[in-house]
């Protein structure tokens, strides 16, 4: 259940307009009963004008009437049939100009120790275009002579994780777990 919008401004208006009894408007704005009681005594949201849920369409005059008629009875929220907000999808991420500087550090690195990965994951993994990818695969970038092959999880662009992710889609073993199991069989 989504959250009600203005819950003390509700309440006034649910104190002033229904028969409602303390613990249900309580109940429906997320208030404690006191607090309430307050607002209903005055002491408490003077000066908030009150907020009609029916006009919104938080309630229904037909859930105000079946709770008036029975102290036990909860209100209960309309359902909204407006679609949710989509979440985030994985991507680029903001990175800091201070920082974008160390993106074709991260490109060479991976390129050089990776070239199995595919520029459309790179991409994804550091944030970068295929272009500048392009460039840095073919030494043709503006910058070339100052690039300096670095990890791009040491540099914060990405996680070890999303880059173990990638080399493994991409067909390849993650350095990391390799060199894990070559010291795992040093030892006796």
């Amino acid at each position: 259940m989504t959250q009600l919008l203005m819950p003390k401004a509700t309440a006034v208006w649910l104190i002033d307009n229904t028969g409602l009894s303390f613990e249900q408007i309580g109940d429906f704005c997320d208030l404690h009963v006191l607090e309430v009681q307050a607002i209903a005594d005055g002491e408490v949201a003077i000066g908030i004008q009150g907020y009609d849920p029916v006009v919104n369409g938080q309630l229904s005059k037909d859930e105000i009437r079946r709770c008036e008629q029975d102290a036990k009875e909860k209100l209960v929220q309309n359902q909204s049939n407006l679609p949710q907000p989509t979440s985030r999808t994985k991507g680029p991420r903001y990175v800091p100009v201070a920082r974008r500087g160390d993106k074709p550090d991260a490109i060479a690195w991976v390129v050089k120790h990776h070239p199995e990965i595919s520029d459309t994951q790179i991409g994804k993994l550091i944030g970068t275009t295929k272009e500048t990818i392009k460039k840095i695969r073919e030494r043709t970038h503006w910058n070339i002579t100052n690039i300096t092959a670095k990890h791009p999880a040491m540099l914060g662009l990405c996680t070890q994780s999303d880059l173990n992710l990638a080399i493994e889609k991409a067909g390849g073993k993650p350095k990391a777990s390799e060199e894990q199991v070559e010291r795992l069989s040093e030892i006796p």
